[in-house]
């Protein structure tokens, strides 16, 4: 059975605007609303001053599990967002050896709290832009595998590459570990083929975001943007894809309930599409 999750803050009001912020003041204040919609799991978001956030903290942690033994809602995913200010990748030696001890710590406390996956975003203001960009990623990521093995977390990418360029990041990082975190909405604001990119990738895909995108534009609701999402759910049938998924889902003043009618949504996808073996 695919797990399904929501990503941090969509079942709480927005942070100044942002559709995406982590909500430092009520974080815990989801877990239980997570719990009655029937959400699996909550995808924690890392980013801003690291000792702040809760997964560096020992209490924070301590009350992390708290929250999971009580409701059941578990945090299996990190979307690490603090790296697309402070990418890998990019700035001074000095500033990517910063990053790279962010890294380093936020798996050593994530498993802590049974985090099994970390992505990085690659994306917007964060995208890998030349061929030397790439290998210092790649070189940031052999850096910390070995952390990660230890610590049993997947760290999973998630870029604006076309599919075949995008596999060959990943398989260039040359460690079981090292996977990719596909985004519906995404894909089809880049007017990519989402059967070509999920074949292509395959059994690289380690987690799926959910949203709904306009080519070249923004996000959506569900079912108004240009993702073909049976186009989607058969190409991931087609490679026998049993992960998990994440709402990433646009905002609205009812975010709640439209989180709950989605994940409705969601389950008749994976009814429909995810519940049967694939063909040979």
């Amino acid at each position: 059975m695919n797990q399904i999750g929501v990503m941090q803050g969509r079942l709480l009001p927005q942070i100044d605007g942002r559709i995406q912020a982590f909500p430092q003041a009520d974080w815990s204040a989801e877990f239980p609303t997570a719990r009655r919609i029937g959400f699996d799991a909550i995808e924690f978001i890392f980013e801003g001053d690291p000792d702040k956030h809760p997964l560096l903290q020992v209490e924070g942690r301590d009350r992390i599990g708290r929250l999971v033994r009580e409701t059941g809602v578990t945090v299996p995913s990190v979307c690490a967002d603090f790296f697309m200010e402070c990418p890998l990748f990019r700035g001074t030696a000095a500033q990517r050896a910063a990053s790279v001890d962010v890294l380093r710590r936020l798996i050593q406390g994530a498993a802590r709290v049974g985090v099994q996956r970390i992505e990085i975003p690659c994306v917007d203001g964060s995208a890998l832009k030349t061929d030397q960009e790439k290998q210092d990623l790649v070189s940031a990521l052999h850096l910390v595998m070995r952390d990660a093995d230890e610590h049993g977390i997947g760290i999973l990418l998630e870029t604006d590459l076309p599919p075949g360029p995008f596999a060959a990041l990943v398989r260039a990082a040359d460690h079981p570990g090292v996977l990719v975190n596909y985004d519906t909405g995404n894909s089809a604001a880049l007017g990519y083929d989402p059967e070509e990119e999920i074949r292509t990738l395959g059994a690289l895909i380690g987690n799926i975001h959910i949203k709904d995108r306009i080519m070249g534009g923004t996000t959506v609701p569900l079912g108004q943007g240009n993702t073909d999402f049976p186009r989607v759910f058969r190409a991931l049938h087609s490679i026998g894809y049993r992960g998990a998924f994440v709402l990433q889902t646009a905002r609205d003043p009812d975010d709640v309930g439209v989180a709950s009618r989605y994940l409705t949504q969601v389950r008749q996808w994976i009814g429909e599409h995810l519940s049967t073996p694939p063909t040979s």
